[in-house]
């Protein structure tokens, strides 16, 4: 086989390498096909109403129809609603603008989270820090970040469904709080639960989507990212970021 040749089959090799990972991250759903995207929603001209709160999850809403963080996380309280408060430090809330026309939501804590009590300051964290400050160039304080689940699961795994149930108010709360333009959904977990379907993050990422009518973006999470630090997974997520800071500004 001359060089040439043998250079391709590696190139082959390594893309269907690479492909594999992707559909054992995502699970068996990853060899089914998605639903068509739906079109990119019209963005306001003024910042989204808040909301209404679903009726399954309005008698967790203690804070009005017209919340403030301050009033989210005290409700929140020394929160002992599943069994994830068993193992944590400190409830991890969320962090930045209270006031963000871009919010990020996560999958749950970490060690350094959990630690800490601040959403991604670890190593995927790190990573989205730099995403923020020096690939969009803003700083990470005019977002806003938070996660599914406020507490760490046991050797991060992913968060069960009845640890994300009994969150899912408070997520709520924290989105009526800020009434951001464009929500991004880090990895699966999360762009399953606010998509209301098992999704595979491959397939949707960067696919405008709506999380009750504020356009959403699903992306790669940054654990991921690290995990498969392809040029073709950080291009990927740099193109998302950059949709959705243009989305958020009116641009796009």
């Amino acid at each position: 086989m001359d060089r040439a040749l043998a250079d391709e089959a590696r190139g082959v090799l390594a893309s269907a390498r690479e492909t594999i990972a992707e559909w054992i991250e995502e699970g068996v759903d990853a060899w089914s096909a998605m639903d068509a995207a739906p079109e990119s929603l019209p963005l306001a001209a003024d910042r989204p109403p808040a909301p209404p709160i679903p009726a399954d999850l309005a008698g967790e809403a203690a804070w009005g129809d017209a919340p403030t963080l301050a009033a989210v996380r005290e409700a929140l309280g020394d929160c002992r609603r599943c069994p994830l408060c068993e193992g944590r430090q400190r409830i991890v809330f969320g962090d930045g603008n209270p006031d963000a026309d871009l919010m990020f939501v996560g999958e749950g804590p970490g060690e350094q989270e959990d630690r800490q009590g601040l959403p991604f300051v670890g190593r995927a964290g790190e990573l989205l820090t730099q995403m923020i400050e020096k690939g969009l160039e803003i700083p990470r304080s005019s977002v806003y970040i938070c996660n599914i689940v406020k507490c760490r699961p046991p050797a991060n795994r992913t968060p069960l469904p009845p640890e994300v149930n009994a969150c899912r108010p408070f997520l709520d709360g924290q989105i009526d709080a800020v009434r951001p333009r464009v929500i991004v959904a880090l990895g699966k977990p999360a762009a399953s639960l606010l998509l209301g379907r098992d999704v595979a993050i491959t397939r949707v990422r960067g696919t405008w989507q709506q999380y009750r009518g504020i356009p959403l973006m699903p992306t790669l999470h940054p654990a991921y990212v690290l995990r498969q630090y392809t040029p073709e997974n950080r291009r990927s997520v740099w193109e998302d970021l950059k949709k959705a800071l243009a989305r958020a500004r009116g641009e796009g």
